[in-house]
């Protein structure tokens, strides 16, 4: 039941439909959740939903308490432990939501060694990371 809930959440963030994000979601083998957690007292908290979809991975992610645009990537490392360097961009959080397609991508490559979703500040200060959630299984 919490699944579904937070499915809509998104899904109403994102401005989609709750079907045509389920449908999208259940295309692909499986999806993952990740907990985003506040850094730096930041406050700012969320949920990461990577879903495959054919040959794509689809990031739908939801923050509460952050500014109307900040960057977001995904990066090689933990998020006690990340190499500052983003491996893969992501659409930055706009108004507390963002979806992102990474094509020709595969879930289980980003499964297969660490990485993390990483929010920073804002775009003038991407040194600072408010938030952060390591994807895992």
């Amino acid at each position: 039941m919490k699944y579904l809930f937070i499915l809509a959440m998104v899904a109403a963030i994102c401005g989609a439909s709750t079907v045509v994000l389920a449908d999208q979601m259940a295309s692909g083998p499986y999806h993952i959740m990740v907990t985003l957690n506040a850094q730096n007292g930041s406050g700012e908290t969320g949920v990461a939903t990577l879903a495959q979809d054919n040959q794509d991975v689809l990031v739908f992610v939801s923050l509460v308490g952050g500014a109307a645009t900040q960057p977001m990537h995904i990066h090689t490392g933990t998020c006690a432990n990340l190499t500052p360097a983003p491996k893969y961009p992501l659409s930055p959080i706009t108004n507390g939501s963002s979806s992102t397609r990474l094509k020709g991508m595969q879930l289980d490559s980003l499964l297969a060694s660490p990485f993390a979703i990483n929010v920073h500040k804002s775009p003038n200060d991407v040194k600072t990371y408010v938030s952060c959630g390591n994807i895992t299984k």
